[in-house]
């Protein structure tokens, strides 16, 4: 796992290919072919690292990570029905309509089926006919303050309250404005061991060598690109930038 995780690999190849988009595209072959045992720097112990000769490799695997989320997995389509879901399942547990136990049972369509048999929503609707919430309102991380509203992604009563202050100061009906602010740290996150030609160790990471093209500091820049802060409602509604900034926390 990790930097080299081959399971994430595999997938990322095959979402590009299932998704018909060109940008999974990783020089499996030589980044095999560079792994190496190496001695960790700090501790001793012998752990899988690569050799120089496969940094080219590895930055394929960097910008293929990069290219998928920004253009599919973190697209604006993608994250409206997945903030459509988490609401429909937050409101169905509140309501009693669900068991939080009764979830791991499910497939993500199965889920919706017995949804539709116990509590049919306007949510669930949409989502069923590709019905999706519109962005009203969008902002880069990189406009934002590192740490503001990163607890859209982990605190989902704060989310719930803040969509429901939206959707009445707008007139609308509880469910119809959405949050969504995606994290995951280190999914372009580079940390590991690399065996140069010299025989010497160097630890790639934000805390060790850079390499040649800054590879941890430019990881970084291109996660803080690829995350976007969003307000999604039923219609086309715009939803004013200070109100949003005031939810966030921002003076």
């Amino acid at each position: 796992s990790g930097s080299l995780d081959l399971d994430k690999i595999e997938y990322l190849k095959r979402d590009a290919l299932m998704c018909g988009v060109p940008y999974g595209e990783i020089d499996v072959d030589r980044l095999l072919h560079s792994l190496t045992i190496v001695e960790d720097p700090k501790s001793g112990a012998p752990v899988i690292g690569i050799a120089e000769k496969g940094l080219a490799a590895l930055e394929s695997l960097l910008f293929a990570k990069y290219q998928m989320y920004r253009n599919v997995y973190w697209h604006h389509a993608v994250r409206s029905a997945t903030a459509m879901y988490k609401r429909l399942v937050d409101d169905a547990l509140r309501s009693g309509a669900i068991e939080e136990h009764e979830l791991a049972g499910f497939t993500d369509e199965g889920l919706l089926h017995r949804l539709d048999e116990r509590a049919p929503s306007a949510l669930l609707d949409g989502l069923r006919n590709r019905r999706l919430h519109k962005r009203a309102f969008e902002c880069s991380s990189t406009e934002l303050e590192p740490g503001v509203g990163d607890w859209i992604a982990n605190d989902r009563a704060r989310v719930i309250a803040a969509e429901d202050a939206l959707a009445s100061e707008l007139g609308v009906e509880p469910g119809a404005v959405l949050l969504d602010y995606p994290e995951k740290p280190r999914m372009l996150g580079l940390d590991l061991p690399v065996r140069m030609r010299d025989g010497e160790v160097k630890r790639l990471g934000a805390k060790g060598w850079p390499a040649a093209i800054n590879l941890p500091l430019l990881s970084q820049e291109l996660y803080e690109s690829t995350r976007v802060m969003r307000v999604f409602a039923t219609d086309r509604t715009r939803v004013p930038r200070a109100r949003v900034l005031e939810l966030l926390g921002v003076e």
